[in-house]
């Protein structure tokens, strides 16, 4: 799980432990308020414009993803205050998303069991389907439920008044909702929509970002032109916490020159340390062809690989996306040319099978029924196959124990 989907560059990476102890050495912190900032604060923003899409120029720094989100929420609706729309606070988001663990993150993830604690969603946040065609879109190609499912958002949007909506947020592969890799046609769809009623399109990069899905960012994979981008995880490889949202031209523009002071920000935005850090791994990615790596090498293989699960009795489907990996359990496959039906989740079928995983060696997180991993970035050939070894013993294993206990 690259730690939790974050160590890219895997462990070991001297050049981040010199970038930090270097650092440390010479400014081990200042802050960003007051017109200041620090070197390597501003090198990293200007190394992320250099690989960020060409609509990115600004970064606001944060120390993690979900306080990237939260960012996000006061940008956007800070966005259109200035634009003298202030009754566009109303963001969309999708059941089973994932952005973060803080009020507003929370809010703005799908997780019905984080919802349940906490009086989640916070006001003017509201959510959609998932694009997953395993679960919703039987019966029909994967193409044209692309097409339902981003339509989803258009209805969403009417229902709830064009004019009260303010941006629609996403991941470009779902992570923690169990890698969903969404239809070809569904991120194009939903760029058309967003652009048709002139709301912002937010891509959460969290775990897709810096290279692993075959792109530096996953927008550019799944085909989309966000106005803002967060990010963590990846920028650092983990190494040391970091984050931030990149924010696109016009957004920008309406902070900057219209409106004033933005009055938010965070001790450690900016951490000098932290930037170091990114600055390092940023060029260590660089250095070692990794984007390029995972798109025409090492994710190619994975998904080939990937692929010869699907004749396993336990599999409905597997899914890749870069270094990212999902294997759907099922029962009864098969039966009337059936590609079979997801468990009782009181059950916890995916548990019994990660049980087997750690149990061999090999660490693979379950997701309901849905198994899934996401190694480095770094990984070679010979360690996927080693990887693929395992994952077929413990599939087997699983299916051993299926059957003993007469729940097939």
């Amino acid at each position: 799980m690259s730690g939790l989907w974050c160590v890219n560059v895997g462990y070991g990476q001297q050049a981040l432990v010199d970038a930090a102890s270097r650092q440390m050495k010479e400014l081990p912190f200042y802050n960003a308020f007051f017109q200041t900032s620090t070197t390597p604060a501003i090198e990293l923003a200007e190394l992320l414009a250099e690989v960020s899409p060409p609509q990115f120029q600004h970064v606001f720094y944060t120390s993690s993803g979900s306080e990237g989100n939260d960012t996000v929420v006061r940008m956007v609706r800070r966005y259109w205050d200035i634009l003298g729309q202030p009754e566009r606070k109303v963001i969309i988001s999708r059941h089973n998303g994932y952005h973060g663990s803080t009020m507003a993150g929370a809010s703005l993830g799908g997780m019905s069991g984080m919802h349940a604690q906490g009086g989640l969603p916070i006001p003017d946040i509201t959510h959609i389907e998932q694009p997953h065609w395993f679960e919703l879109g039987q019966g029909m190609s994967r193409e044209d439920f692309g097409l339902k499912a981003a339509r989803w958002l258009e209805e969403k949007i009417l229902a709830v008044g064009p004019e009260r909506v303010a941006a629609f947020i996403g991941e470009p592969v779902q992570g923690a909702g169990g890698v969903i890799v969404p239809p070809s046609t569904y991120w194009p769809e939903i760029q058309r929509i967003c652009d048709k009623y002139g709301i912002l399109l937010v891509s959460d990069e969290v775990i897709c970002g810096f290279g692993r899905t075959g792109n530096w960012f996953g927008c550019e994979t799944l085909g989309s032109k966000p106005d803002l981008m967060t990010f963590a995880k990846g920028v650092t490889s983990g190494y040391v916490p970091l984050g931030g949202v990149m924010v696109g031209e016009r957004i920008a523009k309406a902070l900057i020159a219209d409106g004033g002071e933005f009055n938010h920000g965070f001790t450690y935005s900016g951490h000098p340390v932290a930037c170091a850090v990114a600055l390092a791994n940023i060029r260590l990615i660089q250095q070692l062809n990794l984007v390029s790596h995972v798109k025409h090498n090492i994710g190619p293989y994975l998904a080939e690989r990937f692929a010869e699960l699907d004749d396993h009795p336990l599999v409905g489907e597997t899914q890749t996306c870069g270094m990212m990996g999902a294997v759907q359990l099922v029962k009864g496959k098969g039966k009337a040319g059936s590609a079979g039906t997801p468990f009782a989740s009181e059950l916890e079928v995916g548990m019994l099978c990660r049980a087997h995983c750690f149990g061999n060696g090999l660490i693979m997180r379950a997701v309901g029924d849905r198994m899934i991993v996401a190694p480095p970035l770094v990984m070679t050939r010979p360690q996927v196959d080693e990887m693929m070894t395992l994952i077929k013993r413990c599939l087997d294993l699983t299916l051993d124990e299926l059957n003993r206990k007469g729940w097939l």
